[in-house]
């Protein structure tokens, strides 16, 4: 029997003993175990501790013994496992029972021994609270990241996304399309703005009040922690945070909490490294400074910064019954093919050309419709002194350029330039290419007008 065949029966096994199927740490142990590796390192390369890792083998081990009428550890698994013969066993095609050495398990849809308690919370009726989430009435085609969103949650068992890119982009949109692609595959699905900063205790006692509660809600936020990560192991839960940005402080490095929100850097810590089978959407126009350790090989972390909508954004344009579709193309790429730069300047172009695109490209370019630059004086706001300092020079520059080519060019010290730099693009709000292996930055036409206008007009 190999891997595959222990982890098909492994599922059989728990599913008919708890009515649920495997979870990402006990598969963990059980391929650890058939590669000859100890709880230690099995629970470094899960994230978990080790005492747990162990609680949860001895609990597999027990299954296991009582399935097979014999007593069976982590050191003698092995052995047993490799003499298992299935007769005539598919997962795909099996409608009855299974007979593996003449113990019989019951095919799933015949063999839950403990129904749910609710009917209604079924894999294809999940409890669904959107809360304040806006209603979306356009969904443009981002085909790519869906699909990469889609496969993190339900192929890789991720625990925490990170979903990024600059204001308007399209963060919002794009999880809660995701969210109406993917709902049936969970038990729970959830989405909270934090635009008013709540702190993580008012976070938790809202999230733990969708959840059935045989108490009351604790006050101790150690417990609040707990309870909802029994939750999270317990049921699958789909749970989408926007507005991140605003638990960090204005005026400070990105990513850098607020005196009254530093506890949700551990929480996120948490929801990394403990084992459960629900996910967390992070959406943020600043990426959290922990996600640089969490997002690393073999975590179940990922981040995926969105760009530029394309030719799919020639759908915001047609919905606001521009003319000139040749031009199109034109305009998106000067908009970086933000969408929300893309509304705000076709509602200017309605209102002052007639709808036509072809007469307002003879502008200047780019034109910066007073909504977009008031969305803009918001992000700026909250730039450090060395970032605006970086900024500012990089307006000034017709091509992308060099870290190197600042230095003695701006009064900051090597250190504080090289961490201005790596601020602003954990902002997004610089544009990178690689030539001949030196990276060059720049900003794009959008911000670059913003910048010359407001800070280099004078």
């Amino acid at each position: 029997m190999d891997i595959a065949e222990v982890l098909k029966l492994a599922d059989e096994l728990i599913f008919a003993k708890t009515g649920e199927h495997i979870d990402y740490l006990q598969k963990a142990i059980l391929e650890g175990t058939f590669q000859g590796r100890t709880y230690p390192q099995i629970a470094d390369a899960t994230h978990s501790s080790e005492g747990h890792t162990r609680d949860i083998g001895s609990e597999l081990w027990q299954i296991f013994s009582e399935g097979f009428g014999k007593e069976i550890t982590k050191r003698n698994f092995r052995a047993i496992i490799e003499k298992v013969e299935f007769n005539n066993f598919s997962s795909a095609t099996v409608k009855g029972d299974v007979t593996v050495n003449n113990v019989n398990f019951c095919h799933e849809k015949a063999r839950n021994p403990n129904p749910p308690p609710n009917p209604q919370q079924t894999p294809t009726q999940p409890h669904i609270d959107l809360g304040d989430a806006p209603e979306i009435f356009r969904f443009f085609h981002r085909t790519t990241e869906l699909s990469t969103l889609e496969n993190w949650i339900t192929q890789d068992r991720t625990r925490l996304i990170a979903l990024l890119g600059i204001s308007g982009i399209g963060k919002t949109t794009l999880s809660l399309g995701l969210v109406n692609q993917i709902k049936t595959g969970f038990d729970y699905v959830i989405y909270r703005s934090l635009r008013f900063s709540p702190t993580l205790e008012a976070t938790l006692t809202n999230l733990l009040q969708i959840f059935p509660q045989p108490t009351e809600t604790p006050q101790n936020i150690d417990t609040k922690i707990s309870q909802l990560l029994n939750h999270l192991r317990n049921n699958r839960c789909l749970i989408v945070l926007d507005d991140v940005q605003m638990l960090f402080c204005s005026g400070q490095p990105p990513g850098e909490y607020k005196s009254k929100c530093e506890n949700y850097q551990l929480f996120f810590k948490l929801i990394a490294e403990v084992c459960h089978q629900s996910c967390f959407m992070l959406n943020s126009s600043e990426k959290p400074r922990e996600f640089v350790r969490l997002e690393k090989a073999y975590h179940p972390v990922r981040s995926l910064e969105l760009g530029s909508l394309g030719i799919a954004a020639k759908d915001i344009l047609q919905s606001e019954k521009l003319s000139d579709e040749e031009t199109w193309e034109t305009l998106i790429d000067i908009y970086q093919g933000n969408p929300l730069w893309l509304e705000l300047t076709a509602t200017l172009i309605r209102e002052l050309f007639g709808g036509r695109v072809a007469e307002f490209l003879q502008c200047e370019m780019p034109i910066l419709d007073e909504g977009l630059q008031f969305q803009l004086s918001q992000q700026f706001q909250r730039l450090t002194p060395p970032e605006l300092a970086v900024v500012t020079h990089f307006a000034s520059q017709a091509e992308p350029v060099a870290v190197s080519y600042f230095i003695n060019k701006i009064p900051l010290s090597s250190s504080e330039l090289v961490n201005a730099v790596r601020s602003l693009r954990n902002r997004f709000l610089l544009d990178a290419i690689e030539e001949e292996q030196i990276i060059l930055f720049s900003l794009n036409p959008v911000l670059k007008q913003y910048v010359q206008s407001r800070y280099l007009s004078n």
